[in-house]
């Protein structure tokens, strides 16, 4: 496993607007939030590995924005990164905890998601199983701090992409399709989670997910080298 995250991030802390009374966010440019936000998504990675040092490395912060999965809960959020953070210590323990093609949570992911301050408070949903767990009081208290931050990056996040309408210059990189820009596609891991991706930017090295450590592929390529 490679070296740890630590807790300072190349991109520091969020810059406060000190023009401005209060505790308002200054808006990026939306070509800088995206390495922004994933640079503080590292951060807070790095803050559930301090609790859980078993925790393998999140290879690719940036694959989680944007990302639509369902079954793992669609709002990018700290308890939606908790969420993923179990399911690396289940990869890293060789325990299979999600079957249906990633989409059923079991019973193993729970007791995972219990060490990590997780709860499940109903009976198992029919088609995801126990997805859908919730912070306890004591972990919303004990990652604070960094929930609050991680909120504040993903609102001046959304603030920025909200504002990206056809009077937006992005540049050179939306208009060529390198890594700053372009059409996002779909791109699957063995085990059924997907993202979002730009090819160009899938194409410079692979994005692993963390659950089944398997680089994720663009759906049309897997279809086109399939066997007739």
């Amino acid at each position: 496993m490679g070296p740890k995250l630590t807790g300072k991030c190349k991109f520091g802390d969020l810059t406060r607007n000190r023009n401005t009374p209060g505790d308002s966010l200054v808006r990026y440019d939306v070509s800088t939030t995206p390495p922004v936000l994933a640079a503080e998504l590292a951060h807070a990675w790095a803050d559930i590995q301090r609790h859980h040092p078993e925790l393998p490395d999140l290879a690719a912060p940036e694959s989680l924005i944007g990302e639509s999965s369902s079954a793992c809960g669609s709002e990018l959020s700290f308890e939606r990164l908790l969420h993923e953070a179990v399911h690396g210590i289940a990869a890293a323990r060789g325990v299979r905890d999600t079957s249906r093609a990633g989409r059923y949570h079991n019973r193993r992911f729970l007791a995972i998601a219990e060490e990590l301050g997780l709860e499940h408070v109903e009976d198992p949903h029919p088609s995801s199983g126990f997805s859908l767990v919730a912070m306890t009081p004591e972990t919303r208290r004990r990652y604070r701090p960094t929930a609050e931050r991680l909120t504040r990056a993903l609102k001046a996040h959304n603030v920025a992409t909200a504002t990206d309408t056809k009077r937006s210059f992005r540049g050179p990189a939306a208009r060529h399709g390198s890594s700053g820009g372009g059409v996002r596609v779909k791109a699957v891991c063995e085990c059924g989670r997907n993202v979002r991706v730009v090819p160009s930017v899938l194409a410079q090295a692979p994005i692993v997910c963390g659950a089944c450590k398997k680089p994720f592929q663009i759906v049309e390529a897997l279809t086109a080298s399939a066997p007739h």
